[in-house]
């Protein structure tokens, strides 16, 4: 296999584990491992948040380098495992380029859930958080109902293309919105429940989480960006929500 081919194959797996939710150190080593296995003299490898940066040495002193930009993510840890389960078989087996292709095909078309599971998902988290946080039955069957509708609201706005800021905005504002509709119209009592119940779809745990462990395994830099990012998503959410409440909050009074 060519070595450019090898490295561009090596990106593609790198890029979609980065998108699907993997940290830093995972995708730097699972890169690196897939290279070596291989004719490669040397590869190094940095990845943040927002890019991955990959420089080879083949066999005969060559050095190439390549790089992606990461401009979204799409949390799916299904694609996330069948990528590791990838690149062990690629360092055990040393397939070729077709084989790869193939077997990356596979997972790039894989079966997603319809979305109406989605959406009923969506409804179930957010009614069970409603009552965890002290809501009411009713309550938590308002948050469900807005939560079906936020998973609906979420698909249509990533197809846009719109920077993640201004998607939480807009969907932070549209279930806060939504609950004091709700509470105004009888539908539940306790508006507050209903937004934290569905506002907690929206928390970026798994960029908190992944921050924390990039910077305890030593990638202080993308650990510091990963952790900002979150911060930046929970100040759009916050915004939403206030916005909705300084223009719909007396509905719920």
């Amino acid at each position: 296999m060519e070595t450019e081919e090898l490295l561009g194959l090596a990106l593609d797996i790198g890029e979609e584990m980065l998108i699907s939710g993997a940290e830093v150190g995972r995708v730097e080593d699972s890169v690196r491992r897939i290279l070596t296995t291989y004719d490669v003299q040397r590869a190094d490898v940095f990845t943040i948040t927002s890019s991955i940066v990959v420089t080879v040495t083949d066999a005969k002193g060559k050095t190439l380098t390549q790089t992606r930009r990461i401009r979204k993510y799409a949390t799916d840890l299904d694609k996330l495992h069948a990528l590791n389960a990838l690149s062990r078989k690629i360092c055990a087996e040393r397939p070729g380029s077709e084989a790869i292709r193939g077997e990356l095909s596979k997972i790039y078309t894989g079966k997603t859930y319809p979305v109406p599971v989605l959406c009923a998902a969506f409804a179930l988290i957010a009614g069970s958080f409603t009552l965890f946080f002290g809501g009411t039955v009713p309550d938590a069957a308002a948050a469900a109902l807005i939560g079906a509708i936020l998973k609906f609201s979420v698909l249509l706005i990533d197809k846009t293309g719109v920077n993640m800021v201004f998607a939480n905005v807009v969907n932070s504002f549209l279930v806060s919105a939504l609950a004091f509709l709700c509470t105004a119209v009888g539908f539940g009592t306790h508006a507050d429940s209903i937004i934290i119940g569905n506002i907690m779809l929206l928390i970026p745990g798994i960029g908190m989480t992944n921050a924390i462990r990039d910077i305890i395994s030593g990638d202080i830099m993308a650990g510091i960006l990963r952790f900002c990012e979150s911060v930046v998503i929970a100040i759009a959410i916050a915004a939403g929500y206030s916005i909705a409440a300084l223009l719909f909050g007396r509905w719920s009074l």
